[in-house]
């Protein structure tokens, strides 16, 4: 059974940093591209960044700022994220797939969220 767990969210001020974590187990970790993506209320899941073992990939809107990373021998893909401002308000979640796309349907399996709230 495929688990995806998301850690980490919480709410912060503007400017502050946040780290993310997804743990996985049941799958072959170091074969997979792995994702974030969030989702705002009444919005869209947008692809915030994504990560193969050897590539990035990251949203427009996050460039610069957050950083995804992987541990294959823990299983777990980290978001870092910096300079935090009110439009990261989502529930953040992560995916795994086998392409390296933006495309939430591309991804196979998913974890459930965590919340980050950026507010003064």
């Amino acid at each position: 059974q495929v688990q995806l767990v998301e850690s980490g969210g919480g709410l912060v001020q503007p400017g502050a940093s946040l780290r993310l974590s997804c743990a996985t187990s049941g799958l072959p970790f170091s074969s997979y591209v792995m994702a974030w993506f969030r989702q705002a209320p009444g919005k869209e899941r947008d692809f915030v960044a994504a990560a193969s073992s050897t590539t990035t990939y990251y949203a427009d809107s996050v460039t610069g700022r957050f950083t995804i990373s992987r541990d294959n021998a823990k299983n777990t893909v980290y978001l870092q994220m910096n300079s935090l401002k009110p439009e990261d308000t989502a529930v953040y979640h992560c995916a795994a797939g086998i392409a390296l796309r933006s495309n939430p349907m591309s991804y196979n399996f998913w974890g459930q969220g965590t919340q980050v709230t950026v507010s003064s």
